[in-house]
């Protein structure tokens, strides 16, 4: 969904002041990295009374037309400084994530402040691994496992040639970039407990096998960097063919990266796991554009296999009529 489209994003009416309940609520994103509904309503409820304490709230009183007028005057206040709250639904769970993201096109930068350059420049790599080396036609990972990032957090030779390469360069007073030239790499040590900071900032989650992907939040957040640095338009490419590592969803536009994709030659089709549970497909509330084109491949691929999205992606045989 773009920012365009987010219902949370538009210009406060005259009437509505942005006071002490939107600075708390505020706050409560600060000091949380995501918010689920119930908690926003808590919260909310919460504010509301000591807010005005002759007349308290409870969670009943807080309804979904206030939160989203609250998110909108506070969105309105803090655009300025390239920040918006956001939401998505979790792919598994199915339940409603809210999160402060920050609106930068290279959002990883804003990583910054809390990690080091080697830091920053792993995290990349492991970002390189999910949305390249893991995620090809054949399997559709988007995931890396603990020992795959352990591997990561030092370049590839490859990589450190090219760095030598660039050294030689700023030698020359050719230099571009010297702090890319100056990733050394960092210890396993010091790997895993960015991969550790990254799941208690609710960035990165990891499954009970181990697998770490990225977390509602960073989804939110990352979704314009992903498709920049990941997709490649066709006039960029040699052979002139489009590549498209991320997708949105044709249920829900949000990005995929657990579900299922159906395909025919030279097209896909990717829906959420959670979407696909959720509606039938014979349902009109998924858009007609979705459910024409479930139908026009569900039916040419009938014989053919669907490749599942996400970490143990599975293989199933389309059940079209």
């Amino acid at each position: 969904m773009s920012r365009e489209e987010s219902p949370f994003v538009r210009a406060p009416a005259e009437e509505e002041d942005y006071n002490l309940v939107h600075r708390a609520f505020l706050q409560a994103f600060h000091t949380h990295s995501v918010l689920t509904l119930d908690e926003m309503k808590s919260i909310l409820a919460y504010v509301m009374t000591a807010y005005n304490p002759e007349r308290p709230w409870t969670e009943g009183d807080v309804t979904q037309p206030y939160i989203i007028s609250t998110i909108q005057t506070i969105n309105a206040k803090i655009e300025a400084f390239d920040y918006e709250i956001r939401s998505t639904r979790d792919q598994q769970s199915k339940e409603s994530i809210y999160a402060l993201v920050n609106n930068a096109s290279d959002a990883v930068t804003q990583l910054a402040t809390t990690f080091s350059a080697n830091e920053i420049a792993y995290v990349r790599r492991v970002l390189d691994r999910m949305f390249e080396t893991n995620n090809t036609n054949i399997r559709e990972v988007m995931a890396v496992k603990h020992t795959e990032a352990s591997q990561l957090a030092r370049p590839s030779r490859r990589n450190r040639q090219s760095q030598a390469a660039s050294r030689q360069s700023q030698i020359n007073g050719d230099a571009e970039d010297s702090q890319a030239s100056a990733d050394t790499g960092i210890s396993i040590a010091e790997a895993d407990l960015v991969l550790e900071t990254l799941v208690n900032q609710a960035f990165f989650q990891k499954s009970k096998a181990g697998y770490y992907s990225l977390a509602p939040r960073a989804l939110m957040e990352l979704r314009a960097y992903l498709k920049e640095t990941y997709n490649e338009p066709a006039d960029e490419n040699e052979d002139g063919r489009e590549v498209i590592r991320i997708r949105d969803c044709e249920g829900c536009r949000e990005i995929v990266t657990f579900g299922i994709r159906y395909e025919e030659t030279g097209n896909a089709l990717g829906v959420r796991r959670s979407v696909r549970e959720m509606y039938s497909w014979e349902s009109e509330r998924l858009g007609q554009a979705a459910i024409g084109a479930a139908r026009r491949i569900g039916k040419k691929t009938t014989r053919k296999r669907n490749k599942g999205v996400g970490r143990r992606p599975m293989t199933l045989k389309t059940r079209y009529p």
